[in-house]
Parts: structure tokens; C-alpha cells; sequence
């Protein structure tokens, strides 16, 4: 999760009390949601690997409340798992490691009793195509898609051409260069996902599905909007404030910026 989930958009009526992270490794989502809902105060992590677990429970000791109090629980993911309610419910580069045919029953199992739902996966072809499957089972329980979509429709990207995806650039410390056999200071990781709630939910009009491309006098916005499915907008120096908005914007970012 980063500024361009749902904490990015985020409704300030919505304030989770409980959170579970299925299939959640050392509680990476924990520590996120942590900082994008201060209001949580319960926190439940489903992991079914014994020594992930104790090293995310090592980790969560060193965190602010409420993550000291996390509970962990050993299990493998599946749709008859017995869970807490939470008002949020995350699983991250998870879903996609189940077998297929499981998926869409897990991902109804996450959405029980859960205000919010938010499904994250490499941002690959594959990890793309396994956010859109949990995506239609979500918008068919009626609930709205709060983002990256503007619209709770289908998804107007054509499989194999082209896929949904974001990215975020994260820093790289001197063991993470040494690991992974890397030079630069930063990893750019892409990422695919799906946040949808229960009741309406603001939404921006569009979306930028890529990096803005700037040349002189002229900023070139690829689109998912609203209506009008997939859109290019060249937005030109004449145009002024929204010129001077559009050489700000980001990939993953709402267009036009709110205000």
C-alpha cells in the first residue's frame, strides 16, 4: 500500500478498527495500514510459515502500538478457514500463489464482514490478470471499487495487450544491494492491485495508467476514466492551470488533481 491505495484516496469516514492480513509473511501490511489508519486497534495475521511468523513477530515488538499486540496465527489460506470479523482485510502477493480454481472462493471468504477489501499482486501480466478475476468477484458481491478504478465496470484493458499496473520506487539499503546483487540506491517495484467497499465511496474521474510523458509545451496523460474506458489527453501549455497540474501528476494519481 502507498499514497496511491486507497490511503491516497482516501474517504476520512472510514476509520478500521480491525485489520487482517491473510497470507501475510512478516506483517508487512500491518505495519503500512498502521500508518495509513491510525484508528486501528486490532490486528490479526493468517501465515502458514512457522519461522515467518516468529521473525514478524520479532519485527512487530519493535513497532508501535497496536502492532506489539498483533496476533499470529498459523494456517494455510483457504475459504473454509474459520477468521475474525475485521473492517479491513488485506492480502498481499498471496492470491496469486493458490491454485486457480480456489481463488475466487478465497477472495468471497475475505470479503466476509469486511467494510474493505484490498488485493495486491506483482505487477506482471499474471499478477494483473489475478487482481481482475478477484476484481469481478468483488464488483459482483455489489461492492464498489474504490481503486485504481474510476468505475465499478469492466476492466477496458484487452488481456494480452496490455496489463494495470503501478509502481513504487523504494530505497535500498546497503544489505538489500548486497542480497540482491544490485548497484543502484533505489528498486522501482511494480505492483497490481484491487480496493473495494462495502457502500458508495468517492472516486476520482480518472486515473493515470502510466508514466506521464512530458515534452516541451505538452504533457501526454494515458487514462482510465469514468464513461469513456481508456484515453489519451494531451494537455498543452495554453490550458495553463491544468497544464501546471498535469506537469505534477504522477503515475497512479487521480486526474485532474482534486482542488
Amino acid at each position: 500500500m502507498h499514497r496511491h491505495a486507497p490511503g491516497g484516496d482516501a474517504d476520512p469516514g472510514f476509520e478500521p478498527r480491525s485489520h487482517l492480513d491473510a497470507g501475510g509473511g512478516t506483517g508487512a501490511a500491518i505495519w503500512a495500514a498502521a500508518g495509513i489508519w491510525p484508528s486501528i486497534e486490532r490486528i490479526t495475521v493468517v501465515e502458514h510459515d512457522a519461522d515467518i511468523i516468529d521473525l514478524g513477530r520479532r519485527l512487530a515488538r519493535g513497532g508501535p502500538e497496536p502492532l506489539r499486540g498483533t496476533t499470529w496465527r498459523r494456517a494455510s489460506i483457504g475459504a473454509g478457514l474459520d477468521r475474525p470479523a475485521a473492517d479491513l482485510v488485506t492480502m498481499s502477493y498471496a492470491l496469486g500463489e493458490l491454485p486457480e480454481p480456489d481463488r475466487a472462493g478465497v477472495v468471497k471468504w475475505l470479503a466476509e464482514q469486511a467494510a474493505m477489501v484490498i488485493i495486491i499482486e506483482p505487477g506482471t501480466p499474471a499478477g494483473h490478470a489475478t487482481v481482475a478475476a478477484a476484481r469481478d468477484v468483488l464488483a459482483a458481491q455489489g461492492r464498489t471499487i474504490v481503486a485504481p478504478c474510476p468505475h465499478d465496470g469492466a476492466c477496458p484493458i484487452q488481456p494480452g495487450r496490455d496489463w494495470c499496473h503501478f509502481s513504487v520506487r523504494l530505497p535500498r539499503t546497503s544489505l538489500h544491494r548486497r542480497i540482491k546483487a544490485g548497484t543502484l540506491s533505489f528498486e522501482d517495484e511494480k505492483f497490481s492491485y484491487v480496493a473495494a467497499a462495502t457502500g458508495s465511496w468517492p472516486r476520482p474521474a480518472a486515473r493515470v495508467l502510466r508514466h506521464p510523458q512530458k515534452r516541451k509545451g505538452v504533457v501526454s496523460l494515458r487514462l482510465c476514466t469514468d464513461g469513456d474506458g481508456l484515453r489519451d489527453v494531451i494537455v498543452s501549455k495554453r490550458q495553463g492551470d491544468l497544464y501546471r497540474q498535469a506537469r505534477d501528476v504522477d503515475w497512479g494519481d487521480a486526474w485532474p488533481p482534486a482542488g
